[in-house]
This record gives C-alpha cells, structure tokens and sequence, in this order.
C-alpha cells in the first residue's frame, strides 16, 4: 500500500455501502477493502434485524467472524465439526460470539431494532449461502445422494430464493411457529445451549 498516494483511504460512511435489504428494519452494509483501501485483513458487516429475522446459514470460507452485540438481542448458532452440535448463544448488548473460520452458522433477532456488527479477520469476507447450496446443488444429484424422490425435492426447495442472506420471506406465514419452535429453549442468556444437528454458493458478497 503506498500511503503517499491522493487515492489512500483513511475513512468511510458504512452507511453508504447497503449489502443486502429486506426491508427498512432488516438490512446489512459492509466494509470492505473494496470501500476503505487500508483495511489490513480485517472487515465487517453491521446488521440491523427485527424480531424473528435470521441470517441464513452459511459459512465463510476465508475468514472467522467475531458477531458483537450493540443493541437489541439475538442467537448466534452453529455447528461444531467436530462434536457434529449446534451451539446456540444468546446475545445482547455488550457481549459477543464467536465463529470459527468455515463454520456454518446463523443469527437470529429476538427482538426488534437489534444490531450487529460482524467483524471478519480478512479484508473481504467471502461466504458460501445456505439458499445457494439448495438452489445450486442440481436436483437429481441431491435426490440420488440421499435416496428421495426428485420431484419431491423440487417441490420442496421451489420457495427458496437464491442469495437470501436475511430470512424469512415477507410473506411468510409459518414465521410465528419457527419462533415459538426456536426462542423458549433459550434460558439462560449467556451460556451455550447444545442440540443435536438440524436440517437447515456465493464466492464473494457483491460489491455495492
């Protein structure tokens, strides 16, 4: 990095650089080396979710993610490789979870007007999509692989949108039972809480 030149970045407006968005209280921005050319392997996303709102599970291929809480609550969520458990910790302001590099995982907002900031240890943090995985992957291979019917699977994954990034859909109607399916499990606020595995591509995040 040559720090004499008129084209060094020292500062920048998050604000200004929308990744993704659901709606006006369900969005993402990055930063990015991309937006802010002295990064030094390091970035983030800040992320704002209201109630029952989830990042989709995913994983990031290049980098860990640190999740930090600054306002509202949420879960963090994801799966040990090793033990083959999903880890559920519950977040709120002040405290933070942590994701190792090529975990899948997930976040879900339990109340409204949360807001997380995502720090990644790369200067882009790169990320394979659970949607695209469903959307990619052909179907006769994953009907074959696991014995299903292929139709079946087609039908089923024919809601799935690619690229998600922020569930559920608007017009959702079964958002109120994975709420109340998901959030009483969750005592006490800041102890990991272990079940077994559920079944729940994207190379890079788009430049804005």
């Amino acid at each position: 990095m040559d720090y004499t030149s008129p084209n060094t970045q020292f500062a920048f407006d998050v604000n200004k650089s929308p990744l993704v968005q659901k709606d006006n209280r369900n969005f993402i921005n990055i930063l990015s080396i991309n937006q802010l050319n002295t990064l030094d392997n390091v970035s983030l996303l800040d992320i704002f979710l209201s109630t029952g709102n989830v990042i989709e599970p995913h994983y990031h291929q290049n980098a860990a993610e640190l999740v930090y809480c600054i306002s509202g609550a949420a879960t963090v969520s994801l799966l040990n490789p090793f033990t083959k458990q999903i880890l559920n910790f519950p977040i709120t302001p002040g405290q933070v979870a942590n994701v190792p590099q090529g975990w899948w995982h997930y976040e879900i907002a339990t109340i409204d007007n949360t807001h997380l900031l995502a720090i990644f240890n790369a200067s882009t943090p790169e990320v394979i999509l659970g949607s695209d995985i469903l959307k990619l992957t052909p179907s006769n291979v994953m009907a074959y692989t696991y014995c299903m019917d292929e139709n079946q699977w087609k039908k089923a994954i024919a809601p799935v949108k690619s690229s998600t990034f922020i569930g559920p859909p608007k017009d959702c109607n079964k958002a109120n039972e994975t709420i109340s399916y998901q959030f009483p499990h969750y005592t006490n606020h800041y102890n990991s809480q272990i079940y077994p595995p559920q079944a729940y591509f994207h190379p890079n995040f788009p430049n804005p």
